[in-house]
């Protein structure tokens, strides 16, 4: 199995749903030689994704990554902006940048447009044999949002990767310092990633939702608040990862 389909397979096996859904089966196997373990481990597999999918947990675990969005260094003056992928999917003419991606080019051409400062996309492929996402960003700037993009770093796989390789492709230009824009949960992780990189940048966070107020709608389950919580999840075992040196 190539390295790019170990990153892909490894999050699925570690992170809910599929998780729970293993040790639920796991659970169920257990039943036969021990019948109050076995059904205790179904009972925690299935509470945990009844929890994890509701507005409540999705929103906490939102707002405990949006908290640790750090300041710009003091001092700094961007001199450029730098956009990250997200995801991708395949429209009527072929592959196409997805509706976070989507999110964050709109973001950056806003800012664009504001500041005048020039534009780097970052994103490799997602998976082997698909389009570097950089290269699908660059186009629908350019083409949607009528801004042009100077610099296409279309190599990196992951956030350290997006850090390294777009510090890099800036340095060489002679920018120090630069906007960061990706959505507000991801900013903390992708700032320590530039951080380890050495490289200052601005945040600029896209879609801060309101935190959760308790109310009772909360704490009903939905599916797409599952997808919340495993991205949330996703970002907080990334940073434990980059804190232990991976």
């Amino acid at each position: 199995m190539s390295e790019l389909s170990v990153r892909a397979v490894l999050p699925a096996l570690l992170l809910p749903p599929l998780l729970f859904v293993l040790l639920a089966m796991l659970g169920s196997l257990l039943v036969r030689w021990h019948r109050r373990a076995g059904a205790l481990l179904v009972g925690i597999a299935a509470a945990s994704l009844l929890v994890l999918a509701t507005p409540m947990a999705a929103g906490w675990l939102r707002t405990s990554l949006e908290r640790d969005i750090a300041a710009a260094p003091p001092g700094i003056e961007p001199a450029a902006i730098i956009v990250l992928s997200g995801d991708a999917v395949r429209g009527a003419a072929g592959p196409e940048v997805g509706p976070l991606t989507l999110e964050r080019l709109r973001a950056g051409a806003a800012l664009q447009r504001r500041t005048g400062l020039p534009v780097l996309v970052s994103g490799g492929p997602l998976r082997a044999g698909e389009p570097q996402l950089a290269r699908l960003m660059a186009h629908s700037l350019e083409t949607d949002f009528g801004v042009p993009v100077r610099w296409i770093e279309d190599a990196s796989r992951t956030t350290g990767e997006n850090a390294i390789l777009s510090a890099a492709m800036l340095s060489v230009a002679g920018i120090r310092a630069a906007y960061l824009v990706t959505h507000a949960w991801h900013l903390p992780r992708a700032q320590e990633e530039f951080a380890h990189a050495g490289f200052p940048v601005a945040p600029a966070p896209v879609r801060i939702d309101p935190a959760p107020t308790g109310r009772a709608s909360e704490f009903l389950p939905r599916a797409d608040r599952l997808a919340d919580s495993w991205w949330a999840i996703h970002e907080w075992a990334g940073r434990v990862v980059r804190r232990l040196g991976g």
